[in-house]
């Protein structure tokens, strides 16, 4: 960084700095330092940061509610109350200089479709440039994005690969990922060998590619329910099953009034002794997040009576969370233990039963079937809008 003009600094005094009244664009501490500015100007127009997330804002005035929430400098405002909006963005005009692109569209790469049965989220765009720049728009289709029963491993013999371009297209596709729930457990796999890549890495990287050509546009639909205020969770866990740690890989789906609104697959970064402490572990995984959105709910205006229905298909792990008898071989998952069981108690949480070819996050821990992976995304409520009925 140099001088400003006009600064004359002599060859005795060239060690001198200048100390900053204000921030400056491209500072590290630029980005903390307009959102500080932002929350300021926010509170002193009489909203409140939410304190399940705090990049949204709200203001409850007359029975009606106005929502907005920041990414970086764009906002998207959502509201039930006409005259707010335009008194905020009036307020917002004179505070910064901004451009209002008028209704949602288009946001983070995310199109934004509206309908009589509700609102569509997709990457459609994303995808087909993808495509077009991978050159894989005239590739074979596929139904999955991975093959059935498939386990990557580490094998020094085989083939490397070009460790860049599998990084970016690693990269590019976790993008895909913020509305396409199908993708998850494959790119949780895929991402594992980020480092040092072969070529059956690569040959799964392109699996994907095919598997998306299938479906460009598909995406979320949010519909709407009755019981809005209905929290749900499904969770599981494959025991043992990565091929170089045995280490465990559980994943979750989490539902508000029966629509899909996040998921994760993530692998254990410790080995499981037992298939109940996999499953466990993973329902501890699911309840935090599920009680993360009924946080977020009450910041919203909804405060639900109702209990968080966590569904989980292994017996055992569901015996260990009602039961407070200590169990000598699951001793050291006694944390999770006692806060599923504080939950069960206070009537936060219930685990209804739920059979195996019912569970839906089954998909996010293994390679499953076309059929078994078909019907679970119809659950989903994962649809393309954009295909020839």
């Amino acid at each position: 960084m140099d001088l400003p003009p006009g600064c004359m600094v002599s060859e005795k005094q060239c060690q001198k700095v200048c100390k900053l009244k204000k921030s400056l664009y491209g500072l590290k501490q630029s980005p903390r330092a307009w959102f500080g500015r932002f929350t300021k100007s926010m509170r002193a127009f009489g909203y409140r940061q939410s304190n399940s997330d705090h990049t949204l804002f709200l203001k409850k005035q007359h029975g009606k509610i106005t929502t907005l929430i920041v990414y970086v400098d764009d906002m998207v405002v959502t509201r039930n109350d006409p005259e707010e909006r335009k008194v905020l963005q009036n307020y917002l005009s004179r505070e910064f200089e901004m451009k209002d692109l008028g209704p949602l569209k288009y946001f983070l790469g995310i199109e934004v479709s509206r309908s009589s049965e509700g609102i569509f989220l997709s990457h459609r765009k994303y995808a087909l440039d993808l495509l077009q720049e991978t050159e894989m728009s005239g590739c074979q289709p596929v139904n999955t994005p991975i093959e059935e029963g498939l386990k990557l491993c580490v094998e020094p013999n085989q083939v490397s690969t070009d460790k860049g371009r599998y990084q970016r297209l690693v990269g590019r596709l976790m993008n895909l990922a913020h509305t396409r729930s199908d993708l998850t457990y494959a790119l949780s796999v895929v991402s594992q060998y980020m480092h040092n890549p072969r070529e059956q890495h690569m040959n799964a990287i392109m699996r994907i590619l095919r598997y998306l050509k299938n479906a460009p546009g598909k995406g979320i639909l949010f519909t709407k329910n009755v019981d809005h205020q209905s929290v749900k969770v499904y969770t599981d866990a494959d025991w043992v099953g990565a091929v170089d740690d045995r280490r465990s890989t559980s994943g979750y789906f989490t539902f508000v009034g029966g629509n899909l609104v996040t998921w994760k697959s993530k692998k254990r970064n410790v080995v499981a002794r037992l298939s109940a402490e996999t499953e466990f572990r993973g329902m501890t995984l699911g309840l935090c997040e599920s009680l993360w959105i009924r946080l977020l709910l009450q910041d919203l205006g909804y405060l639900s009576r109702q209990p968080i229905r966590l569904f989980c298909d292994n017996k055992a792990a569901c015996d260990i969370a009602h039961n407070p008898v200590q169990h000598d071989r699951i001793k050291h998952v006694e944390v999770d233990r006692f806060f599923i069981k504080e939950k069960l108690d206070d009537k936060i949480v219930e685990l209804p039963k739920i059979r195996s070819e019912d569970q839906l996050a089954d998909i996010l821990t293994k390679a499953v079937s076309s059929q078994v992976f078909s019907k679970f995304l119809d659950k989903l409520g994962m649809c393309d809008i954009y295909a020839p009925t």
